[in-house]
């Protein structure tokens, strides 16, 4: 089975949100989806100062079995992207929650985080698959 901290927020695209002292909201993908996908070889990160509503194509993650969009969980603006991807796309692999944070934005709306799954909702998804 796959890690699900239940410190975390969840979408059914498989991204998840974690809310931050100072606001921000760090998002990435959850270690379900990175098994799903395999080795990952390459991630396009998003642009950094840019808005994305909910569900957004944001950014684009290639392991050695497909390329996948990543999908904006909340509205918002990208306020840091985790630029040691772009030399080791793999840390996605090995720390899907930590290391392999993918971006942080502001969000528009901070009670939208409360309108994602949360760990036990997401476990039920991911078993249904």
């Amino acid at each position: 089975m796959s890690e699900i901290p239940t410190d975390l927020r969840y979408t059914r695209s498989h991204e998840w949100v974690r809310l931050e002292d100072d606001g921000t909201v760090t998002v990435g993908i959850s270690d379900h989806a990175q098994n799903a996908l395999g080795d990952i070889v390459f991630v396009e990160l998003p642009e950094v100062d840019t808005h994305y509503a909910a569900e957004d194509a944001c950014c684009v993650i290639e392991s050695v079995k497909a390329a996948s969009d990543m999908y904006m969980p909340i509205s918002g603006t990208v306020v840091d992207t985790n630029q040691a991807l772009v030399d080791e796309p793999e840390m996605i692999n090995g720390s899907a929650y930590d290391d392999g944070w993918i971006f942080k934005i502001t969000p528009d709306d901070e009670d939208d985080i409360e309108q994602l799954l949360d760990a036990s909702s997401y476990e039920s998804e991911v078993e249904d698959e």
